[in-house]
């Protein structure tokens, strides 16, 4: 079964081909996880950048963390 996590945002790129989803673990931690998309494609969001793995201890770290290295987010 696959682990879910409660979205608390998700962000996307004006085109609609990028989003990043900040999220909160079952156990209280946070992440972050950058998703592509093809438009053509009916499959939908697929990770790319694999920042899922690292745990923050709150939501703040969370989002500092995703827009230091997502570059298009604001």
């Amino acid at each position: 079964m696959a682990v879910r996590h409660l979205v608390i945002e998700s962000i996307e790129t004006p085109d609609g081909d990028r989003c990043v989803d900040v999220f909160r673990r079952a156990d209280n931690t946070y992440g972050f996880e950058e998703y592509r998309r093809d438009l053509e494609d009916p499959r939908g969001w697929f990770p790319i950048a694999h920042h899922r793995d690292t745990i923050y201890q709150n939501e703040a770290d969370a989002r500092a963390a995703a827009k230091a290295k997502v570059s298009w987010l604001p």
